[in-house]
Parts: structure tokens; sequence; C-alpha cells
């Protein structure tokens, strides 16, 4: 799924390539997509308004348009967003220039397009189909309900590590990689980044909230910022589908030092451990059992 350095890459792509295009049409085929509110409610809302700019919270992309609309999307697990030349076929859209990297095999599976004046469209692309499209007016953002349970952003300058420490110990009695990706705590993190900074930080992804020693929570949270920033150096981690605004795959899953390194060496010098896979409330957690310290 997505996490904050993807969702954040394509908000950069948006604000560098569609600020100032006007919607002209909307066209999907997979009406779930619309499931906040509906495609015609959608549809009455974007056509006609321009992007002003696009913002994020947490998971979440925000497309701030002219008429005091935002709208709402959630890539969920295979999601991505992307700007071209789209040729619509008998079997769905295509990028006119085949030669491009929207050509990915990745990038075939569009179900909804939104039409700008200039041409090019603005499409999402998601293979299993569980993303969302949602519409709000700008100024109820903050008390929408589907934005309004977010915790904090790791990233912004007010989120400091002892309001990082506060808000995972709502959850003391909690599995840190657990409440790591409960987005009402922390917004924005997910499977591969809460793996990799567990692994940074030396702390096992079991470790129950109220044992973990004080002092390790800021470094806890200076890992969280140097994973998550790493992430959006190198673009974003395309694993699995994620591709940028242009149809390219990140790089960050190339630097990974433990996700999805199950059975492999750790890579911390003079520990002899291997990576080994566990789920850990529903979800995969990847790490060292030899140096990453249970409490």
């Amino acid at each position: 799924m997505p996490e904050l350095p993807e969702v954040q890459t394509t908000v950069n792509g948006i604000n560098e390539t569609l600020r100032g295009a006007v919607i002209t049409q909307i066209w999907h085929d997979w009406a779930n997509m619309f499931r906040d509110n509906s495609f015609k409610e959608v549809k009455k809302v974007v056509v006609g308004a321009t992007i002003t700019h696009a913002a994020r919270r947490g998971k979440h992309i925000l497309i701030h348009l002219s008429n005091h609309h935002t709208l709402i999307v959630h890539m969920k697990m295979t999601g991505h967003l992307m700007v071209g030349t789209y040729t619509k076929t008998r079997t769905g859209f295509v990028p006119t220039d085949t030669s491009s990297p929207l050509a990915d095999p990745f990038n075939r599976f569009i179900h909804v397009v939104f039409g700008l004046q200039d041409g090019r469209s603005l499409v999402f692309c998601d293979a299993r189909k569980f993303g969302k499209v949602s519409i709000e007016i700008t100024e109820h953002l903050q008390h929408s309900p589907l934005l309004a349970h977010l915790g904090p952003e790791p990233l912004d300058i007010d989120t400091t590590a002892i309001l990082f420490k506060t808000q995972l110990c709502k959850k003391p009695q909690g599995k840190v990689k657990q409440v790591l990706l409960d987005q009402s705590i922390i917004a924005g993190i997910g499977n591969i980044y809460s793996d990799e900074l567990l692994w940074l930080s030396k702390v096992h992804p079991e470790s129950k909230i109220e044992s973990i020693p004080t002092k390790l929570f800021p470094i806890l949270f200076k890992n969280t910022q140097k994973v998550l920033r790493d992430g959006l150096t190198f673009g974003g981690d395309s694993t699995s589908d994620y591709r940028n605004i242009h149809g390219e795959a990140g790089t960050s899953h190339k630097h990974h030092i433990v996700y999805q390194r199950k059975g492999e060496r750790c890579l911390r010098r003079g520990c002899d451990g291997i990576i080994v896979r566990k789920v850990i409330g529903s979800r995969g957690a990847h790490f060292c059992p030899v140096c990453q310290v249970q409490y």
C-alpha cells in the first residue's frame, strides 16, 4: 500500500504538472471507487473546476479545486495517479505515446479518468480496485469523517519527539508494530517503513509500548523521520504497483534494510541474524530476531 513517501511524491507531481488545469469531463468503469460520494455527485462538482494545488493528509491525496471543493483520493493497496495524453480504445484508456513510462504494464488498470482542457488526462490506475475518490467542501476537510480521526503528521514541524511518544503511549498495551500502523496515532506510516524504522531502532516489532525504555522513544522518532525522508528522496517504493505521476517507478525498494528480506542475513555490522517474517495483528512484519530487542 502506498505510504507517506509515495503519497507525498504523487502530491508533489500534481503540483508540478496540474496547477491551473481545468477539468472538463470525468469517466469511470468501477462505481465502487465512489462509495463515499456517488459518481454523479463527484462529476457535478469537478467538471468545470480548476485544480489550484494538491496536499496530503496521512495517506490521502487532497486535490484542491477553484470552486472551494477538494477531491480526496486514497490509493489504498495498488492505486496510483498519473498524468498524460491518453486514447480511449475498446478495452480502455491507453497512453498515446506507447514508448513512455505510462505504458508500463503496471499502469494499464485505469478505472477513473479526469479529462483536462489542455488535452491531457489525470488517471487513477488501480489493479485491485480498492481505491477511493471522494469530494468534500474544502473548509470542512478537518471535520471530514475521512480525515478527522488521523493522528499527527510525523514530518510536520509541530510533531516533536515528545508528541510522538505521547501518541504511541495512548496504546500502552499495544505491540509497537501495530501501534505505528494505527493512523489515529501517527498518520502515514505503513508496513514497509514501520519495518525499516524498527530495525534501525533495534526494537522488536512485538515490543509493548509500555515496556519500551523511555530513552528509545527519541530514537524511534528520529528513525521514523529518517526512513520517511529517505523514501521521499528515492521517489517512493515500487515493490508492488506504485508509480509516480509520470508512470515511473520509485527506487526506495532497492534500499530495503529488512522489508521483504526474509531468509537473508541481517545487514547490521557484527550481527549474524537471519531476517524472519511474522504475522502480527494480520500484518506481516520483517525483523532480525537477534539484534532487535523485545521489551
